[in-house]
């Protein structure tokens, strides 16, 4: 048994997406629509926070499954199916970010309708910060905080914090995902959350002003 047919066992055998996409490799059109039902959130979540709007974080997500579409007939899996897929998508985003001329005027709401993205925002401040706000914050002015904290970080900060805080990926896991070692993803992730503690510290510290009088 050759080592690529060894790697397709095992992951076939402990990941039941892995299954699926090899059905799509085969041309099977009901997995793969049953591939994007169960992604296509969490990959619109992911890529929400990782590009300046909802609408090309929608255009984004379309493009990575037309990836996964494509690349179906070389598809060999050396990793869970979500690794592979944020893989992709990582990139696509950092393609995205780079290639992309930013107005100095970006908008921070969140999207309407949109409270779950609010929340995990406010899970985040909390992670970075590792206090409350002096004030109460409603959910609005906390993601234009937290957005604007974010646009501190380089794109692969932001990619990795990401992966860690809303997939609750391991080191191992956003290493295969970024294509860096477990060391290097360390690395990132303390420099991402100290970028964060600084932007957000006058938020949270005792005795510094309120965001707003």
């Amino acid at each position: 048994m050759s080592v690529t047919d060894s790697s397709e066992i095992k992951y076939e055998v402990i990941d039941p997406d892995v299954r699926l996409m090899l059905q799509v490799r085969d041309d099977n059109a009901a997995a793969f629509t049953e591939l994007v039902t169960r992604y296509q959130n969490r990959l619109l979540t992911l890529l929400a926070n990782l590009v300046p709007n909802r609408q090309q974080a929608e255009d984004l997500a379309q493009d990575v499954f037309l990836r996964v579409y494509r690349s179906r007939k070389t598809y060999q899996p050396d990793a869970k199916f979500v690794t592979w897929l944020f893989r992709i998508a990582a990139n696509v985003a950092s393609n995205a970010i780079r290639s992309h001329v930013r107005r100095r005027e970006i908008h921070l709401a969140p999207p309407a309708g949109n409270e779950s993205s609010a929340i995990s925002l406010e899970q985040l401040a909390k992670a970075a910060s590792g206090a409350l706000p002096t004030r109460r914050l409603d959910k609005t002015e906390l993601a234009e905080i937290v957005r604007t904290a974010m646009e501190s970080l380089n794109d692969q900060q932001r990619v990795a914090l990401m992966l860690s805080k809303f997939e609750e990926m391991g080191y191992q896991e956003i290493a295969d995902t970024m294509g860096l070692t477990v060391s290097a993803v360390k690395s990132v992730l303390w420099r991402a959350r100290e970028n964060l503690r600084t932007m957000l510290e006058p938020y949270v510290a005792d005795g510094i002003r309120p965001l707003k009088d």
